[in-house]
């Protein structure tokens, strides 16, 4: 059973803690310098935890929970427009990333109008790659209403609505509601807007408990961050200059690397013995062919495909 965990230091020392996660097993999911401060984000064993705090505590840093590390959220509004909140948005995708989650903020092409506002196939795709889903509306309770029936009843991934005033009749369109936000023309700074973005965060961590139950049922055939640690080996990636290169999701992982050019030789790196191709759906993201997705195979699909073949 891994757990994952945060370093919060200095960078004094911290090749010692690098060497740790590697002898018991562990694996890097992130990692970000800031002038001499270090924050790193990490898998390791839970029968190691101890030892890895003592070497926390020794070098001088400290360990924080990440109740939402391994997960990509998508933070949605009508559009990134002043008009529909820009300010709460970043500072929801903000407060996520404290709490481990890799983030990403997006509008829609047409969110704009009561009457005239859609989301379309293509927006509804992107947006279904995300282990989750905040979509923010505004302040006017009949907009929030129609518009929440409107667009998010067309998402497939645990959504939580973030609006100003309680909503009524729209409990089937999400996983959950937080409202007492709304539009806001500065950051979220008061106590009342901090114990709301908390609010946030646990909503997220409970409708995603329920997705990790779901998978802890019938596992995925191999732990998405062994993949990670299989894909660091890639020059690619290795060469690639964007954040975060490597992104994991629960149930697979998004590489930013162009599927055309690389899909192959991905396809053929081995894992146990197997392809990764064999265990794993690779396909190119909806947004562009500059990432590809991957979306490991359960156990029980793996056995299943076996047994096709042996008929043959």
């Amino acid at each position: 059973m891994y757990e994952v965990i945060m370093y919060d230091g200095g960078i004094y020392r911290s090749d010692e803690l690098f060497e740790l996660i590697e002898d018991v097993g562990g694996v890097v999911l992130m990692k970000n310098r800031s002038s001499q401060m270090l924050t790193v984000t990490m898998s390791t064993p839970s029968e190691d935890r101890p030892l890895v705090e003592a070497l926390c505590k020794d070098i001088g840093g400290q360990v924080k929970e990440v109740p939402l590390a391994g997960t990509e959220i998508a933070v949605v509004g009508p559009t990134l427009g002043r008009h529909h909140m820009p300010h709460p948005i970043c500072d929801i995708a903000e407060y996520l990333r404290r709490c481990g989650a890799i983030t990403v903020v997006m509008g829609l092409a047409r969110g704009r109008g009561k009457l005239t506002s859609q989301i379309n196939l293509q927006e509804t795709s992107i947006i279904d790659e995300y282990d989750a889903c905040v979509f923010m509306l505004g302040n006017f309770k009949s907009c929030v209403e129609t518009k929440a029936d409107l667009l998010l009843s067309k998402i497939n991934i645990p959504t939580v609505l973030v609006c100003g005033p309680k909503p009524e009749g729209i409990e089937h369109t999400c996983d959950a509601i937080v409202y007492g936000v709304g539009r806001k023309a500065s950051r979220m700074r008061e106590p009342a807007d901090r114990q709301k973005l908390e609010e946030v965060s646990d909503r997220i961590e409970e409708i995603l408990a329920d997705k990790k139950k779901a998978l802890e049922e019938d596992p995925p055939f191999v732990h998405p961050s062994e993949i990670k640690s299989l894909l660091e080996n890639y020059e690619p990636i290795n060469m690639c200059l964007r954040p975060a290169p490597i992104v994991m999701h629960l149930d697979g992982l998004r590489a930013k690397i162009s599927y055309e050019e690389h899909h192959e030789a991905v396809e053929n790196m081995m894992v146990y013995g197997r392809r990764l191709g064999d265990v794993c759906t690779i396909a190119p993201s909806k947004i562009n062919d500059s990432s590809m997705l991957i979306r490991i195979k359960t156990r029980s699909q793996v056995e299943y495909e076996d047994s096709l073949k042996a008929k043959q």
